[in-house]
């Protein structure tokens, strides 16, 4: 039991390392990435502690050159997932029970193990595995994941201090106790802070976990548990396992100590999981959580006010880097007809000067999409867009697989706003632009709240503050996440929590006190320092 009221450290944001040619840390990332991308690295699941391996393998390739092989992974029978569950329930018993500051205290030190002796580590594991540039791995990998550590620590004692009012006569207190049962995890392959951040958050709560990454991060989870295990993580709290994802989930919500699922994904699995959850909810001992980040259709509306420089930047910055592969990427832009031409020709210009190839190569700002799926995905909208009358691909619009998963940057401009990808999530280095009347603003606005069912990120850039202000009111519900005078990505822990409703999720707000909120169960405890003795209330007398 705690013997005092604890001050953790005050959450401050990791300083983002800026390798430029010569420093130190450009170097040391340089001879981590050589040696990682020619060593073979055997991962084994993670259940109850220790290290499981099946000898059912499958094997982990850069998407920059898909036939080198820098290691596999181990597939797991439902009998793992099943021990990984008992496991989680048995570790339950003895986690739940441990006093907050010492939870604070392993998540704080994995937040310092990543930003010490693991970043070189982690940042190249997310180079190598999600073709990620060095700065894109760096923002990533080390300093989002040691936020979201640091900053939870932080939301979690400032939850526990909320307190309600008491009397002289009786104490009333709330307990925020762990969820009951176990949690599933399911984590994207974009973003290794995302895949940290969902299981820790839980376990943070005293929760147990049950993990699945995406296949195409494993890679790098593995540096993560490595991180966690070092931490001070107890067997049995973190559970990885990897594999047939339709198996594994069916083994997780079929339990009746199931209680939580934290989703980051598409928008077409969650809301599978939500009906699978919904049709088994009368086996399970509690009404599970259910939250979940899923799809985006971000976008970019520029007033004919806006710096067209401006506006160029947001799109390529926006569009571009980690070749679109972020939810809140850029996807659709609509700018003013008087801007245009400027607009146009800066994007051009730097699109054009975009170098692409492996990450190893701290020159290039463009490499290779996830896989080969998505590679095809890309390039069947790509050639489409070429053979229609209403598209025009003024820069862009290569792509070749022969080595990497290579998809040129590509801007189409439609001649129709509703055109095929101005509403179809792409999840690629593409965007669509759109160029309207400057008269016809308002209506412009309102075609950008109608066009796409989801409702992540948006941007407007204008000089006009009233144009400002119609944009924000217009455009209420259609972003979690408002830019103004800026581009829709770059969320940062602690200053702009993230999260869309609509086709987007449930908008609870990661690197926010709001969604550690949904792993916790508060229990309402009233003390009553002088118990009455008679039932009669003054009302009854003669």
């Amino acid at each position: 039991m705690g013997k005092g009221f604890f001050n953790v450290p005050i959450a401050v944001n990791e300083p983002v390392r800026e390798y430029a040619p010569g420093c130190q840390y450009r170097e040391a990332i340089a001879k981590t990435y050589k040696t990682m991308y020619n060593s073979n690295l055997d991962v084994p699941m993670y259940i109850n502690g220790k290290d499981v391996t099946t000898g059912n393998t499958r094997t982990m390739s850069p998407p920059h050159d898909h036939k080198h092989v820098v290691g596999q992974y181990h597939l797991a029978e439902k009998s793992h997932v099943d021990e990984a569950i008992s496991t989680a329930l048995e570790a339950r018993k003895s986690w739940s029970q441990v006093p907050w500051q010492d939870r604070a205290a392993i998540f704080l030190k994995a937040a310092e193990l990543i930003a010490g002796p693991y970043r070189a580590k982690i940042n190249a594991a997310t180079m190598i595995a999600q073709s990620k540039t060095i700065h894109q791995a760096e923002i990533d990998a080390s300093c989002e994941l040691i936020d979201f550590l640091r900053f939870n620590v932080q939301f979690m004692t400032e939850m526990y201090h909320e307190q309600p009012q008491s009397t002289s006569g009786a104490w009333n207190k709330i307990e925020y106790r762990p969820l009951e049962g176990f949690v599933y995890a399911v984590s994207p392959f974009n973003f290794t802070a995302i895949a940290g951040n969902l299981p820790a958050c839980m376990a943070m709560m005293g929760n147990v976990v049950v993990w699945k990454p995406s296949d195409s991060q494993i890679y790098s989870a593995k540096v993560i548990m490595d991180v966690f295990e070092e931490a001070g993580v107890p067997a049995g709290v973190i559970n990885v396992v990897f594999g047939d994802p339709v198996m594994i989930t069916d083994t997780v919500l079929a339990s009746p100590d199931f209680s939580g699922l934290h989703f980051t994904g598409s928008t077409y699995v969650f809301k599978e999981l939500w009906k699978q959850i919904g049709n088994n909810i009368h086996n399970y001992k509690t009404y599970p959580k259910i939250v979940g980040e899923t799809g985006g259709k971000d976008f970019i509306v520029a007033h004919k006010t806006a710096n067209p420089k401006q506006v160029a930047t947001a799109i390529t910055r926006g569009a571009f880097e980690f070749q679109g592969q972020k939810c809140s990427a850029a996807s659709r832009a609509y700018v003013s007809k008087s801007i245009w031409n400027e607009v146009k020709e800066q994007v051009i210009a730097d699109v054009k000067s975009f170098k692409m190839g492996s990450p190893e190569d701290m020159g290039n700002f463009i490499t290779a999409v996830i896989h080969e799926g998505s590679f095809d995905k890309l390039a069947k909208y790509i050639d489409q867009a070429k053979a229609d009358k209403g598209a025009d691909i003024i820069v862009g619009g290569g792509h070749d697989k022969s080595k990497g998963y290579f998809i040129e940057p590509t801007v189409i401009v439609a001649e129709d706003p509703k055109y095929t990808t101005m509403c179809d999530e792409l999840f690629g280095p593409v965007i669509t632009i759109y160029v309207f009347e400057d008269d016809n603003y308002s209506e412009t606005l309102k075609l950008v709240d109608e066009t796409s069912d989801y409702a992540l990120t948006g941007a407007i850039l204008a000089k006009d503050r009233y144009a400002v202000i119609e944009a924000t009111k217009a455009l209420e519900n259609c972003a979690g996440n408002f830019y103004i005078n800026d581009k829709p990505t770059g969320a940062v822990v602690g200053q702009q929590p993230f999260g869309g409703a609509r086709g987007s999720g449930t908008n609870d707000k990661a690197g926010s006190i709001l969604n550690l909120q949904r792993w916790v169960s508060p229990r309402m405890i009233k003390e009553t320092f002088v118990t009455p003795v008679d039932y009669r209330y003054p009302f009854l007398g003669e």
